[in-house]
């Protein structure tokens, strides 16, 4: 079969059915696919569960470790993040549970971290443009990290990721009703001024080196 380049999967969006399959047929170097396209959305999730940043990205790769092992389970009526989210979510869970705060999951505002998440410029910006822009997504990260967590994670699959409804209702195993009923109120709970600036996308982001490191320690243990 011919070789096809990452960058080629990554740019053209070859369907993801037909990279699973390939990776399936033997070609597991093409996992990378895989990792590098749910990177960003299975970092912010886990995120909603968890602060520390190395135990975030251990979680990360058991993850995508899981998800390689089992993708023979995978059925392809799903799509590949909706099924890795909800082994993310799992391995979230346990981990808490392991450390005894699986029943303790709101967390007060003191006690939040204020690290600033690694953010890829995309554009040029002079400095000022970029301290408030700084300075913004801190103060909407700090509002959302002061959510409880079973407020916090709707919120961010579907407010930043853009997850559907009936996505975040597979993966939590919650009903639709429910998932409404939750992200209304986080939204209630976020201070109108701070729900106008959740409408950008870029907060929690998983930075490029980041994102290189953690796929570069998939594929080596896959």
């Amino acid at each position: 079969m011919e070789a096809i380049n990452i960058n080629d999967f990554n740019h053209h969006k070859i369907k993801e059915g037909e990279v699973i399959k390939r990776i399936l047929s033997g070609e597991k170097e093409l996992y990378e696919i895989l990792v590098r396209r749910n990177n960003q959305k299975l970092y912010r999730v886990i995120r909603s569960y968890l602060k520390d940043e190395a135990e975030i990205e251990d979680i990360m790769q058991d993850s995508y470790i899981k998800a390689f092992t089992k993708l023979h389970q995978f059925k392809l009526e799903s799509t590949f993040s909706t099924w890795l989210i909800r082994i993310g979510i799992n391995e979230s869970l346990a981990r808490l549970k392991k450390k005894g705060k699986l029943y303790h999951l709101t967390e007060q505002s003191n006690n939040l971290s204020d690290t600033l998440f690694e953010i890829p410029d995309n554009k040029q910006l002079n400095p000022q443009d970029k301290m408030i822009r700084n300075e913004a997504k801190q103060i909407l990260e700090s509002a959302i990290d002061s959510l409880n967590i079973k407020y916090k994670t709707v919120y961010v699959m579907k407010e930043v990721e853009e997850m559907s409804l009936k996505e975040i209702s597979v993966v939590l195993g919650l009903s639709v009703a429910n998932v409404k009923v939750r992200l209304h109120r986080s939204k209630e709970m976020l201070k109108e001024k701070l729900y106008e600036v959740a409408n950008h996308k870029n907060i929690f982001e998983f930075g490029f080196n980041r994102c290189d490191r953690i796929t570069e320690n998939v594929m080596k243990l896959i």
